[in-house]
């Protein structure tokens, strides 16, 4: 048995490793493919070292840098399960993690490894190791020690190679499982889709603790064996700089509306790009049309999630249609029905989206009832997503069937933020709706009612949040009001609170 995942990547290397650039940052880091083979082999070496086995979680909070990409393919050559956390998550929110998915290395920042260290060790984390923005740090010192040449641990297609943590709109966050197959299918797909060949530069922005940056960009790369130009973070004047020497790119909405403030934009400016991605979040039709008169590009928009890696892409050739996320990927099957009896939907009626293929993830980390209740006996996986397709093929993204808000291309989940929020003196219910946002996409907005006369100031409850939530998942506006909104049997109507605030930040 072989390595499933990463001799599918040896299988499709370029014929010269060494001459190809893989990576290179705009501080001069180059990396060939044959640096990324012997540094991700120093990475599963070390990880083996530290007494990581096949099936062992790392769990890795760090700043985006080459050296996690090495450490993500180094876990996968040596059958662990790589684990990666947003960089705002906070301690308390660590625990969580660290306590369901038992991982037996936590990586961290050197920079918060006071702060997170005893977290580890309440969680039951025997090993915990360092690695910063410079790629420093002990992981990085364990791989410095080891040779590049290592024997790949024997995985299947249908072993672990990553979970990744998402959230419902009750409870607490679930660990999706994606194995070797979710991953290698799905970026041989999009290479395919998308045209990728050993000719594209591919602008990377993107995190790489989600779905988005460290799979769909980052393994579209690896399989065709194209290059990337790895940036730490969204920066629109170097991006913008970039375009000259690329041909893709790959963003959130918020990429798309912050480049277009820039005095550069221009046909000229994108004359060498062949391809602009957008994910994560819905792309106002507005933007795509702006985009389209300053640049004569259409914006190819896509649908995903992180159980389902990519289900649906706009064309390459062809219409790429505004306010829509194109059609289903090869392979991957998508009905729309009734979310009530389960009965397919005509054209453009509303219902629930449910899709399967190679691409749809194992199930929910230990949580065999939840995984159970999301999958239909004949394979197909409850989004949570209402939609349509329309009489030609498209699919629409029309709502979702819970409450999620994203924000920036970040999942929040509002009864996280409740919860937090109900917590505080002087507050005695709230509601978080998603609001329309010209930059977020939409806005995190709590509607808070207050317990007795003294009702906590917005700056206050935003003070107290700060420490107990990720940065994007504090609210933008805190808004004080005498009751919530409720029907008759006494749920709070948030679409009827998200009408009333949908000015709220002019989108």
């Amino acid at each position: 048995m072989s390595n499933h995942f990463f001799d599918i990547v040896r299988s499709r290397l370029p014929a010269d490793p060494a001459g190809k650039t893989f990576l290179e940052t705009p501080e001069g880091l180059r990396w060939s493919y044959a640096d990324l083979v012997a540094e991700s082999g120093r990475y599963a070496a070390a990880l083996v070292g530290l007494g990581v086995a096949p099936g062992d979680r790392v769990a890795v909070q760090v700043e985006k840098s080459p050296a996690v990409i090495a450490l993500y393919l180094g876990c996968v050559r040596a059958g662990a399960v790589f684990l990666p956390l947003n960089t705002g998550y906070t301690p308390a929110e660590i625990a969580y993690f660290l306590g369901d998915a038992e991982p037996a290395l936590f990586v961290c920042d050197p920079g918060k490894l006071d702060a997170l260290k005893p977290v580890a060790e309440q969680a039951g984390v025997k090993q915990v190791g360092t690695l910063d923005a410079e790629g420093e740090g002990t992981i990085a010192a364990e791989a410095a020690g080891q040779t590049g040449d290592f024997a790949d641990v024997a995985r299947s297609p249908d072993d672990l190679a990553a979970i990744l943590y998402t959230s419902g709109t009750t409870g607490r966050s679930k660990g999706a499982m994606l194995t070797h197959d979710n991953l290698s299918s799905n970026a041989l797909t999009l290479v395919e889709y998308w045209r990728f060949t050993p000719d594209d530069v591919l602008i990377h922005a993107l995190p790489v603790f989600h779905t988005h940056g460290l799979f769909v960009a980052t393994n579209t790369v690896l399989m065709s064996g194209a290059a990337m130009i790895f940036l730490p973070k969204l920066d629109p004047p170097r991006i913008l700089s970039l375009m000259g020497r690329a041909t893709a790119l790959m963003g959130v909405p918020t990429f798309y509306t912050r480049l277009l403030k820039e005095p550069g934009l221009t046909r000229e400016a994108t004359a060498g790009m062949r391809l602009f991605v957008s994910g994560s979040a819905p792309l106002l039709a507005e933007t795509h049309r702006e985009w389209q008169e300053k640049t004569g590009h259409a914006i190819l928009e896509r649908y995903g999630m992180t159980e389902t890696n990519m289900s649906t892409s706009n064309p390459y050739d062809g219409d790429r249609v505004a306010g829509t996320v194109g059609f289903p990927l090869p392979g991957v099957s998508l009905r729309v029905v009734d979310p009530e009896t389960g009965r397919a939907m005509e054209a453009d009626q509303v219902g629930m989206i449910e899709v399967r293929g190679p691409n749809v993830f194992k199930g929910y980390w230990r949580m065999p009832e939840k995984t159970a209740a999301e999958f239909k006996a004949d394979g197909f996986f409850i989004t949570g997503d209402l939609g349509k397709v329309d009489p030609r093929g498209y699919v629409h993204i029309v709502g979702r069937g819970k409450d999620l808000i994203i924000t920036g291309g970040f999942n929040v989940y509002p009864k996280e933020v409740e919860t937090e929020i109900d917590g505080l003196p002087g507050v005695l219910e709230s509601a978080v709706i998603g609001v329309p946002h010209p930059d977020f996409g939409e806005g995190v907005t709590a509607v808070v009612v207050p317990r007795g006369a003294e009702a906590p100031s917005e700056a206050a409850i935003l003070s107290a949040l700060e420490s107990r939530l990720a940065k994007f998942k504090l609210p933008k506006r805190v808004i004080v009001a005498d009751e919530l909104p409720r029907n008759t049997m006494g749920k709070v109507q948030k679409n009827l609170l998200r009408d009333e605030h949908k000015g709220l930040y002019g989108g």
